[in-house]
Formats: C-alpha cells, sequence, structure tokens
C-alpha cells in the first residue's frame, strides 16, 4: 500500500469503533485514488425530529471525509421507515409519525446536511420511491430472507420479548427496510452508529440474499457524548449543541465542555488532520498551549462550519466581553408581559427554561439573577418595570412588565 492511499484510509478510520470488512474498504479507496473509481457510502436518517444535534453531525463529518477520497454519498432520508419508527435502543413501541411532520422534517434535514456535505458529491434519496412499489408480494418476500430467532438476538428486542412488553409486527420489518435500502441502492459502504450494528449487517445479509454481487463494508461510529461528558449527547437530556444553535450559543456551549472531552470532539468533529490535533495536544501537555486556547480554536471552528467565520469570531468576542468581565450580552431576546408575572412562568415564556417546574430547580440552585443579582425566592411576582433576567451564564432576556 503506498503512502498516499494509507494516509486515506487513516483518516477515513480515525474515531471508527468498528469496521466490518476493511480489505474491501482499502480496495475501494485504493481503485480510486489509483484508477478514479468512484464507490457509494449509503447513510440513514429518520427524520423523527425537526433539528440536528453535534451528535448526528459525526455521522456527516465522515460522510464529509469519504467525499474527500472518491465516495459518492448516498444521504437517505428514511420517509418510509419514519412510519415506523427505528426500535434500536426503545423499550417500548414508538409514536408514528404524520406524512406532514416527516415531510416537514425532512426539509429541516436538507436544509442543514449541506453546511458539510459538498451537494455536487451528494444524492438525496427517498426510501418510500422504492418501498411504495415492493408491493405486498414484494414485502411477503422480503420477510423470508429473515426468521424470528434471529431477530429476537437484538438486545433491545431480546430484553422487551423476556420482560413481556409488546413488539409490534411492524418493528420487525424496520430493520428489514432499512437492509432492503442497501439492496436498492448497492451501496458500496454504510456507515451508522454502533448502536445501528445489527440493521447495518443486515444490508450485507439482503445483499447476498438478493444476488446483488457486493456486500457493503460496515463502518460504525462513537455515540457522541453530551455536554456533560458522561451520556450521549441528546436534546431529551439536555446535553447537546444544536446545528440551528445561536453562534453566541454554540460557541459557548463547546467552550463549557471539559479539557479532557474537548480532544474527543476534535476527534470527531473537527476538520484538523490527526496530525494537527496531536500537535494541539502535545502542545498542551508540554505547557506550550493553554487547553482554554484550544478549546477556543475548536469553538471557533465549529461555530464557523454552521454560520460563518465571521460571525464565530463575534461570537467568541461576545463571550470574552460578558463572561471574562461579566457584562451583560449586547443584545438577547426581549418580551413584554403583564404584571404581576410569577417569576417561574416568566423564564418559561421568556424561552429560558422549559418548565416551571425547571425554573424552580434553576432558582434553588442559585442560577437565576435579576438585574445581575442572583435570587432564591420560587414565589416571586414581578411588578411594573424593565428587567434583565438570566440562568446561568449565557441565557438572557429583557423583559418588560406593564
Amino acid at each position: 500500500m503506498n503512502e498516499k492511499t494509507a494516509n486515506a484510509l487513516r483518516e477515513i478510520r480515525r474515531g471508527t469503533a468498528e469496521i466490518i470488512d476493511n480489505e474491501k474498504l482499502e480496495i475501494l479507496v485504493k481503485n480510486f485514488l489509483e484508477k478514479g473509481e468512484h464507490y457509494t457510502v449509503k447513510a440513514g436518517f429518520d427524520p423523527t425530529a425537526p433539528d440536528l444535534h453535534l451528535g448526528h453531525t459525526v455521522l456527516l463529518q465522515k460522510l464529509a471525509i469519504f467525499q474527500t477520497y472518491g465516495a459518492r454519498v448516498q444521504f437517505l432520508i428514511g420517509d418510509f421507515t419514519a412510519q415506523i419508527g427505528d426500535p434500536t435502543g426503545k423499550s417500548e413501541t414508538r409514536k408514528i409519525l404524520s406524512p406532514e411532520q416527516i415531510l416537514q422534517n425532512a426539509q429541516s434535514y436538507k436544509d442543514q446536511v449541506f453546511k458539510i456535505l459538498d451537494p455536487q458529491k451528494t444524492t438525496v434519496v427517498f426510501n418510500s420511491d422504492w418501498i411504495n412499489n415492493l408491493g405486498a408480494s414484494g414485502m411477503l418476500e422480503l420477510t423470508t430472507t429473515f426468521n424470528v430467532a434471529r431477530m429476537l438476538e437484538r438486545d433491545d428486542f431480546d430484553k422487551r420479548h423476556k420482560a413481556g412488553i409488546s413488539i409490534s409486527i411492524s418493528e420487525f420489518l424496520y430493520p428489514l427496510l432499512q437492509g432492503y435500502d442497501s439492496v436498492h441502492l448497492r451501496s458500496d459502504v454504510e456507515i451508522g452508529g454502533t448502536d445501528q450494528k445489527f440493521n447495518l449487517l443486515m444490508g450485507r445479509h439482503l445483499q447476498r440474499s438478493y444476488n446483488v454481487g457486493k456486500e457493503q463494508v460496515v463502518l460504525m461510529m462513537p455515540i457522541l457524548e453530551g455536554l456533560d461528558g458522561v451520556q450521549k449527547m441528546s436534546k431529551s437530556l439536555g446535553n447537546y449543541i444544536a446545528v440551528a444553535d445561536s453562534p453566541n450559543d454554540m460557541y459557548g456551549k463547546v467552550l463549557s465542555i471539559s479539557d479532557t472531552l474537548m480532544w474527543r470532539y476534535y476527534e470527531l468533529l473537527s476538520n484538523k488532520s490527526l496530525d494537527e490535533i496531536s500537535a494541539l495536544k502535545l502542545g498542551v501537555e508540554c505547557g506550550e498551549y493553554h487547553p482554554k486556547k484550544v478549546k477556543e480554536e475548536l469553538a471557533i471552528e465549529i461555530t464557523a462550519r454552521f454560520h460563518s467565520s465571521a460571525q464565530a469570531i463575534e461570537a467568541g468576542n461576545e463571550f470574552q466581553r460578558v463572561h471574562a468581565h461579566s457584562e451583560i450580552p449586547s443584545e438577547m431576546d426581549e418580551f413584554e408581559m403583564s404584571a404581576p408575572v410569577w417569576i417561574a412562568k416568566l423564564l418559561v415564556d421568556a424561552k429560558l427554561s422549559p418548565s416551571t417546574s425547571q425554573s424552580r430547580r434553576d432558582i434553588k440552585q442559585g442560577s437565576v439573577k435579576i438585574n445581575q443579582q442572583k435570587i432564591d425566592d420560587e414565589q416571586l411576582q414581578l411588578e411594573r418595570g424593565e428587567y434583565i433576567v438570566q440562568i446561568g451564564k449565557r441565557k438572557f432576556a429583557k423583559i418588560k412588565v406593564s
């Protein structure tokens, strides 16, 4: 293997948790670099929510690296399978989304992914285009390719079965349909998270069953930890950085991660090469660079990716002004409310807190300030006046009570 191919494979394998069929992966990359032969890489996303967070972009970053080395990306939006809902890791049957919700979420995905992917090297496909055409006989044929005993080998299905928790037949169809996507698309590589291993391997199995003439490489990426550095990044856990976050919020959230987690984010999210990251790490270890300075570089890079370089730099300046000098932001959302207003409800109405119960917890923990003064009265009623209300270091709102 020549040095060029070795370096390409090093970047492609960067941060991966597991690769099945490394030998074929090497052949695909080698044939592109030596003969200009392109290959296809598939990644599927069910549009079950309108917004993506940085955990989702781990796969998008990997797809972008593949595009650098000859891949034509098949960005698959599972508009049909979203009607079932991926049962992976679920303890109960998921709620079915309406077609309108799915289409709305799918459009949101398309708007966000091209901040990372090269549109000239990406084909957006919807699996309803071929699954709807399967018909009853085609669906029946698909079900004969796998048996119930094998399906129950899935950890989540096994646990639910043993616990007597309902598993719908449609949930058994989900991995079969995901695998059939690889049959129809004739994918050379499919990537997904480690929690998707069963479904990803189904693609290889069905490509054999349908005599496609190839078996896709399976590349699995680890699940990105959230801001807490412990649990996976998740909107429901509140430890996420959304792709749609404002520049100031995105920058501030990246800076809030631990120095240890920073290197994980560099490996999985940064466009810097492994050699560049190693140099930064060595610089921190020997005292040449301060960890905060290196983290600021990461925050600038990630914020610029989803906004612009100018907005990222301005977010950095604003963060420094607000947090280093304990000042309030130059811009914030403004709200008008009628007196008297209960502080817990005010925080919800100002979109600073998701619920009044969370508002009360934040007040108890000393996280809430009015005009830069901490408050501890959960029952506080604000009368007429103008107030700067904040939770923590990043959430601010200007309130006019009339």
